[in-house]
């Protein structure tokens, strides 16, 4: 169930009243007359099936209640109640299967900033799968995919694509190229200080390296897991189980391809550059592509429910 909580002026109060009566999975409706201050108003609140929430926010998005009040919508872990059991028997299709579109592109838009924080993130994952690479660690090399954020400005892209919504696509291309750009020109530096101290060798980047030698060598099988798993991380993220994506995040090779490309460069061994160039870009193309198709064969899919069950029914004068 979601909880949603409006602020809006009194004189709309009737009909966003009126609205949420007549949207199949709502209950524990109540109107706190006067209750707002900022700005001033009545407080509606109200109890949602995630099935119907996003239909229902739209419809409130269309009457202006964003413009002139205030739209918050909560998740809620447990609901005990014979009502809200009704509700989500009521509502069309299953809470799991349902997107909200607006959670969505809200989630991709906090995720896809280029922030100090993002990118010293995205290096330091970046310089422990250098290490990993140089070590032919492969736990190292989990470690270091499981810390790197780059699949939020991913599914950004995605979410930009299927929502026609620029400047979030925009926003999200600048994170992950920019971060990816700033991150391999850190690790570079990295390993030419790792060098200096004697850390690193350029034997150890010549050496065979069984465990970690196939993130410089992209093929086909690299694509598919990347189609994979940009399905099952846009799944998490429309389905709010966030804790798939750690297991996403650990299933793609662009943060390890990234430091190999990059201490590969930094000792002139343009062939392992070359070939962790490719790695990294199959995998960021793979993982955009599955992750819009998924979220356009969700809206489809659901588009279709909706039209089969729709969450509103008619008013008295067939509104």
């Amino acid at each position: 169930m979601l909880h949603l909580r409006l602020l809006l002026p009194s004189d709309r109060t009737d009909e966003v009243v009126e609205l949420l009566e007549r949207t199949v999975g709502t209950a524990h409706l109540a109107v706190l007359a006067g209750a707002a201050r900022s700005p001033a108003g009545d407080v509606v609140l109200c109890d949602v099936a995630r099935e119907a929430g996003d239909e229902l926010i739209g419809d409130l998005r269309k009457m202006g209640i964003d413009d002139c009040g205030s739209i918050t919508v909560e998740n809620m872990d447990l609901t005990l109640s014979r009502r809200a059991d009704e509700a989500e028997r009521a509502a069309p299709g299953e809470g799991a299967d349902a997107v909200l579109w607006e959670e969505l592109s809200e989630v991709t838009h906090e995720e896809s900033t280029f922030s100090a924080t993002y990118v010293a993130f995205l290096a330091l994952a970046t310089m422990l799968a250098a290490c990993g690479v140089m070590l032919d660690n492969a736990v190292l090399i989990v470690g270091a995919m499981a810390v790197g954020p780059e699949f939020g400005p991913l599914a950004g892209i995605s979410t930009a694509l299927v929502q026609r919504a620029p400047r979030l696509a925009a926003r999200s291309l600048w994170a992950l190229i920019g971060g990816f750009v700033v991150a391999m020109a850190l690790t570079a530096g990295f390993a030419w200080l790792m060098d200096v101290l004697g850390l690193f060798t350029e034997d150890m980047v010549t050496a065979d390296r069984p465990n970690t030698r196939f993130i410089w060598h992209p093929d086909w099988m690299s694509f598919v897991v990347a189609l994979l798993a940009g399905i099952a991380g846009t799944l998490s993220l429309t389905s709010a189980k966030s804790g798939a994506l750690i297991g996403v995040a650990i299933s793609v090779t662009t943060v390890p391809a990234a430091a190999n490309a990059a201490v590969a460069f930094s000792y002139q061994d343009l062939d392992q550059t070359w070939g962790s160039s490719v790695q990294l870009l199959a995998n960021l193309g793979g993982i955009v592509l599955s992750g819009t198709l998924t979220l356009l064969a969700q809206r489809a899919l659901w588009a279709r429910q909706r039209r089969r069950d729709p969450a509103v029914r008619p008013g008295p004068s067939g509104g």
